[in-house]
């Protein structure tokens, strides 16, 4: 459904349903995850602790998917994660989280 990722925006691939969509930390979807997430700065050190919980992790992949399509769910997006396996989408929360501490 989406584009190839560029990961020099900080883009990362999450394949969800079979479909491969893109996740842009945008200024937009980056407030809307701390609206609900916390502070991201916080969210980074839990996750460097090892203690984001894997509803924070959904979350912050659901505001960070691109072009989201109006029949794509939250709950997808979490049921992906969950049949994929942490491992498997560490490198695409690795890219976002480089992304909110680096910017461009």
């Amino acid at each position: 459904m989406s584009a190839a990722a560029n990961p020099l925006r900080g883009e990362a691939v999450l394949r969800i349903g079979g479909t491969a969509h893109v996740l842009r930390p945008s200024f937009g979807a980056l407030v809307a995850a701390e609206a609900e997430l916390g502070p991201l700065f916080a969210l980074v050190e839990r996750a460097a602790d090892g203690r984001l919980a894997l509803g924070e992790l959904a979350g912050l992949f659901w505001h960070c998917v691109r072009d989201r399509p109006a029949e794509l769910t939250r709950e997808a997006v979490g049921e992906a994660v969950v049949a994929q396996g942490l491992a498997a989408v560490t490198p695409a929360l690795r890219m976002l989280l480089g992304q909110i501490l680096q910017g461009r």
